[in-house]
């Protein structure tokens, strides 16, 4: 069978199961469910025992014999011909290669199979890492992938029907010094792969950026530069936070004074809730305002919940505080940030708008996940949640003032790191600022950009004085984060993934 056929039929398993998840309505089990705890017992003995162990048998009394396995780098295998794969391949003698599989933490969701009412079958999806030793060297981190079981209830016992393998990420060549991210034309040939044609890389270590790093192409044939313009999307947030915390360390703003004696927005001037924004509020996303106003049906601005009471995320609540703060100063934000960041750290390609001295031949221009250039947008008023342009040696400059807390109060730069609200498990709002709980009193602070034709994202660690700042210029550009979080910060890398992934 040809692989375009096979990955045909991957895809049309995987949409029928989908579909199917729709039009029944099937919730996913909670973790605590009797079935959770049922499927989870048979995977630990699937994988842990059988695979990791080499144990065939657990293998053949664990599927049906009607099993079938479809990998979308490979082909489509029955019972016999996946043991017999396995006897002589991973499990084979003498063994030169091993690979052991763990699941990715938290990605695990598990789907009820019933027929008139009778559970006959669970559908698990998540993902999975493997973890590969090679000729007696040490184990490496292999590749990542996500999965799909179909498990079928026989004769009161759980057997695996089908298992589907799919997206594989390989990253062991990470790990190896003299190929990716240090060998451009290999780096080259990832980012083609995964359809991103331009990438910018700051590494960040004792507090300093060390290293940029720039592969790819602006457009065919023009190779991006070291110095290469990027619109780095809702990276442009904490910039804008900056501005704000710098004004407070000055005296000059409040965290916690209404915002409205300086700004009231038409739409929700006859809301008291306005009264109740402040600073603090806006800069940990407790506004109770959507990501834009456009989201809500009237397509105006509107409370959703009273500010304060709970985290959602919002660009509008940013432009709230950019129309207070230029209320007040008299000064664009553009302004506001020359003065205060821009130019006392030399961020000379950095701004919030485009003007004629931005020079539009080093600008990465986006692309969607087919390869068309997106439109170029030349935003001519600031935007304080989106469109900053910057460059990679700017921003990192940036991430190492904040780091160091340079411009701020003692006061303001332990409020900037405190945990204002909770996101996820593991995971607080500060101000401006996401922060992750890396355990042990480690700490990181990030943020990620999302826009058409732009994907970007940075970690800075404060007491490791470590970061790392990613910026691409496409839909698919987040397909490179895992790999390049894995390959500059270690450890603390994987504990940054296996939150998010929870």
């Amino acid at each position: 069978m040809k692989i375009n056929q096979i990955s045909f039929q991957l895809k049309a398993i995987l949409i029928g199961i989908l579909f199917f998840h729709i039009q029944n309505g099937f919730s996913q089990k909670e973790k605590n469910s009797e079935l959770y705890k049922t499927i989870i017992a048979k995977d630990s003995l699937l994988f842990n025992i059988g695979f990791n162990n080499c144990d065939i048998k657990q293998f053949e009394d664990l599927l049906t014999e009607d099993f079938e396995f479809f990998h979308d780098k490979d082909s489509i295998s029955n019972k016999t011909r996946f043991l017999n794969t396995l006897k002589s391949g991973l499990c084979g003698s003498p063994a030169t290669f091993k690979s052991r599989r763990e699941l990715v933490d938290g990605s695990t969701e598990i789907f009820p199979l019933y027929k008139k009412g009778i559970l006959y079958g669970a559908i698990q999806m998540g993902a999975h890492r493997f973890y590969e030793t090679s000729n007696g060297k040490p184990e490496q981190f292999g590749s990542i992938a996500k999965f799909t079981h179909v498990w079928l209830l026989k004769n009161k016992e759980w057997k695996l029907s089908r298992s589907l393998s799919y997206d594989h990420q390989t990253v062991s060549s990470i790990e190896n010094k003299t190929t990716v991210f240090d060998d451009n034309e290999i780096t080259e040939k990832w980012l083609k792969e995964n359809n991103v044609p331009a990438l910018g890389i700051g590494i960040i270590k004792e507090g300093k950026l060390k290293q940029i790093k720039v592969f790819g192409e602006l457009k065919k044939d023009v190779s991006a530069p070291y110095n290469t313009i990027w619109n780095v999307a809702s990276l442009t947030k904490p910039v804008t936070a900056i501005v704000a915390l710098k004004l407070i360390s000055q005296g000059k703003w409040n965290l916690d004074e209404p915002v409205y004696k300086y700004w009231t927005d038409p739409d929700i001037a006859n809301d008291p809730n306005n009264k109740l924004l402040t600073t603090r509020i806006i800069l940990s996303h407790q506004t109770g305002f959507a990501n834009w106003r456009f989201m809500n049906k009237s397509g105006k601005l509107e409370f959703q919940f009273k500010p304060g009471t709970k985290y959602q995320y919002s660009g509008e609540g940013l432009e709230y505080l950019r129309k207070a703060m230029e209320s007040k100063f008299h000064k664009t934000l553009n302004q506001l940030a020359t003065e205060l960041i821009f130019e006392p750290l030399k961020m000379t390609d950095t701004k919030y708008i485009w003007d004629s001295k931005t020079d539009e031949s080093r600008f990465a221009i986006g692309y969607d996940n087919k390869g068309k250039a997106y439109e170029i947008f030349k935003n001519k008023t600031a935007n304080a949640a989106d469109d900053l342009l910057t460059t990679i040696e700017d921003y990192g400059t940036f991430l190492c003032s904040v780091m160091n807390g340079d411009g701020l109060s003692k006061k303001v730069f332990e409020e900037m790191n405190s945990n204002q609200v909770e996101t996820v498990k593991g995971k607080h709002f500060g101000l401006g600022f996401e922060k992750y709980d890396l355990e042990n009193g480690e700490y990181a602070l990030s943020h990620g950009g999302s826009d058409q034709g732009v994907q970007t994202l940075f970690f800075i660690l404060p007491k490791t004085k470590e970061g790392l700042l990613i910026f691409t210029n496409a839909d698919d550009g987040h397909k490179v984060y895992e790999q390049l979080v894995l390959r500059y910060l270690g450890k603390n890398g994987q504990k940054l993934i296996d939150i998010e992934t929870k």
